[in-house]
């Protein structure tokens, strides 16, 4: 008799075919794709084939988080999985004390401790949040553009480290960007990514346990990312010594053990609790029931549960096509080798996920567009786009204006004429084309803004960027989990005849709702239909605390790279028009680019000043030369709160360098400071705080703070005598 065991994780399947002697015959595991049935489905029969797996006679049991509607529907038992996982530790490594076991989108730690008649279990789980998950480790690596194979051997000894949020997974990946906008090398950020896992673990799911040795650690991330297992035994290291846990001379390296099989130890678990059960109990019957659910059952479920997709039929598809679909604007380019000798306009807008830049003619018309996917430094970055400029035939710029995160960090580097905050640069390209708009909504990858206008002037605004709800990179995020790329998220969305209903809300609990929705046996199209559908919820109400949009106005415009996602648009204009009949919404013909437009707009009202461009022309930002530094001689020392900042350091003509400076810079070098804070932040000595300090004061003479002048007034002690007289 053979037993089974197979795990139904959130991201994976995994089993195990063992024989009657005890030898595992059989054995896998496969990303399930969301289709969890699918795949086991396929695994069952699989095993039938290739391993003698035999209805009526052999036993099959189930665990993890997706397996509690699928055991029944073959005949098997289900085993809940730390059980399974705990079962497996205590057969091979009795001598274990400590085991963490981290997987695609859960964490689980158990504490065994020895008593009188055995050993007890204590646990620990998070499934709630992403953080200190495969998931996050593998999405933001997606983000810096790391291939699998070299994630899995890159390093943490030997790197600097950052400061990566370890509790939530949402603000981990914000400190991520940040790094990346900074310019810290990528290795350094998957080394502190490292970093905040090991330590998500030791301080949030330990609760003040001491993990005393012998250590096991199991799970996809900590079998193959080789950086991950020295950030745990460098912690344990240290750990150990500072709480001067008793080693008995061993090294403590050799404490740590990550077995071959750490991917499979909760199926060897229900393997080793079934040979416990009675004969008779988890009989497998066999694959019809279970691919009756596939083919039928859990369509009709989902007809009962969920909601209608995006479209209601292929005549809302083609009216909304007809409406916001337009074909690209083909010019006339008979005088384009003129146009392109003709003094331009340029505007740049460095984003959190991409680089955007657009040249306008003096009469303010669109010429050429182009996009650069960040690769982790905006220097290269910006490189990429120039070159992209120049290629095109565009080579006299006029005037260069910046916008988006990147605009301070690269203005002088660049030699821009002028840097734009986004709100100006979106609503500048927005009433450009737009004079009589009321509402903008800027979508972008990791932030969304609103702005209310009255006569054309920004007169309310709401901005949401700390939380991943309702921006790009949630939905481009959960399409490469998926594995379809963000061009075609639209066309699969529209796809999905029905849609579960998501939690409007905190990113990490709409992650989670994605998970347990999965679980029921929704599909990837409608997932993602239902997180577009769910979107200009979390834009309008949860983001932007708008209970009442018929206040705001009645001409929305939509811009932000998102909007170049057509589902997203669909899910805006019916939820827009839903609360305010007859509005007017328009999407912006330009929607990626609108930041880029605004701020080239800005650089013509810089232009009509007269005065000579400062930009510093291709090939001197082609030949750039740069090194980035982060340590601790880079931390500002001026307050509290000690940012640890980032000195990129520049090669450029004419630059004075720094040869005071802790970090000594010689001449022809210039130096950028960035991950500050403040204005103080930007300064290195007492010198250049003095001059800082000077303009702080100047401002606040000119601008001075009426409330608290009032308020000084209003409470200023009154002498008793002088009233008496």
């Amino acid at each position: 008799m053979k037993l089974v065991g197979v795990d139904v994780g959130s991201t994976t399947v995994k089993a195990v075919v063992m024989s009657a002697d005890g030898k595992a015959t059989w054995q896998d595991y496969q990303r399930h794709n969301t289709r969890q049935a699918e795949k086991v489905l396929e695994f069952l029969q699989r095993m039938e084939t290739e391993a003698g797996f035999a209805v009526g006679v052999d036993r099959v049991f189930f665990t993890g988080s997706g397996a509690g509607f699928i055991a029944p529907l073959v005949g098997g038992k289900l085993i809940q999985e730390v059980v399974a996982v705990a079962a497996c530790v205590e057969r091979q490594h009795p001598d274990v004390r400590f085991v963490s076991e981290i997987g695609g989108e859960d964490m689980k730690t158990i504490f065994f401790t020895a008593t009188g008649t055995g050993r007890s279990k204590q646990v620990y789980m998070q499934s709630a949040c992403s953080g200190g998950t495969g998931t996050f480790i593998e999405k933001t690596a997606r983000k810096l553009q790391v291939p699998g194979e070299r994630l899995a051997a890159m390093p943490y000894e030997g790197m600097s480290l950052h400061k990566v949020s370890s509790k939530c997974g949402i603000f981990a990946e914000t400190d991520a960007n940040t790094l990346v906008k900074t310019g810290v090398p990528v290795e350094e950020i998957i080394a502190s990514l490292f970093e905040a896992v090991v330590y998500q673990n030791l301080a949030t799911l330990t609760k003040g346990n001491t993990p005393s040795p012998e250590v096991l650690l199991l799970g996809g991330p900590n079998l193959f990312f080789k950086g991950l297992q020295e950030a745990w035994r460098h912690h344990l290291a240290k750990l150990w010594s500072q709480r001067k846990v008793d080693l008995r001379g061993r090294e403590p390296a050799a404490l740590i053990v990550v077995p071959a099989e750490a991917l499979y130890y909760a199926c060897l678990g229900c393997i080793e609790i079934g040979q416990g059960e009675k004969p008779e109990i988890a009989i497998y019957q066999g694959r019809d029931k279970l691919a009756w659910w596939v083919e039928t059952g859990q369509h009709e479920q989902k007809a009962k549960d969920g909601a209608r997709g995006l479209v209601a039929g292929a005549g809302d598809l083609a009216a909304f096509v007809t409406e916001y679909v337009k074909p690209a604007a083909v010019r006339n380019d008979a005088d384009a080798c003129q146009r392109r000798v003709d003094p331009v306009l340029l505007g740049c807008d460095f984003g959190s996920t991409t680089a955007k830049a657009v040249v306008l003619n003096d009469d303010r018309e669109l010429l050429f567009s182009c996009y650069a996917l960040s690769k982790g430094n905006p220097i290269e970055d910006a490189q990429s786009l120039f070159r992209q400029v120049r290629e095109a035939g565009y080579t006299d710029v006029s005037a260069l204006a910046l916008t988006g995160y990147g605009k301070d960090l690269l203005k002088d580097v660049l030699g821009a004429d002028m840097g734009v905050v986004e709100t100006v640069a979106h609503a500048t390209a927005a009433l450009h084309f737009y004079p009589d708009a009321d509402v903008i909504c800027d979508v972008g990858g990791t932030d969304v803004k609103i702005m209310i206008l009255r006569q054309g002037t920004v007169a309310d605004f709401r901005l949401n960027s700390q939380c991943s709800s309702g921006n790009g990179a949630f939905l481009q995020g959960v399409a490469e989990r998926y594995n379809i790329p963000l061009e075609a998220y639209a066309d699969r969305a529209f796809e999905a005849k029905a849609m579960p209903s998501l939690t409007m809300g905190c990113g990490v609990f709409l992650q989670s709702d994605i998970v347990n929705q999965q679980r029921k046996g929704w599909s990837a199209e409608e997932i993602m239909a239902a997180l577009a559908a769910v979107l200009p919820v979390n834009v309008w109400i949860y983001a932007g605390q708008l209970q009442n949009l018929r206040a705001a106005g009645r001409k929305f415009i939509l811009q932000g790279g998102t909007h170049r996602n057509m589902a997203v648009v669909k899910a805006q204009v019916d939820f827009i028009r839903g609360k305010v009949p007859g509005a007017e919404v328009v999407l912006h013909p330009y929607s990626g680019e609108a930041g880029a437009i605004g701020a080239a707009l800005c650089a013509g009202e810089w232009k009509k000043r007269g005065e000579a461009s400062h930009f510093r022309g291709f090939d001197t930002i082609a030949a750039l030369t740069y090194t980035s530094t982060t340590s601790a001689q880079t931390v500002c020392k001026w307050c509290p709160i000690n940012c640890t900042r980032t000195f990129i350091d520049v090669q450029l003509p004419g630059a004075t360098g720094r040869e005071w400076s802790k970090l000594p810079l010689a001449p022809g070098w210039e130096r950028v400071i960035s991950g500050n804070s403040c204005p103080k932040g930007l300064v290195e000595d007492v010198n250049e705080m003095r001059v800082v300090k000077a303009k702080l004061e100047e401002v606040k003479r000119e601008y001075p703070n009426v409330a608290e002048m009032v308020r000084k007034d209003a409470f200023r002690r009154v002498n008793a005598a002088a009233v008496a007289e």
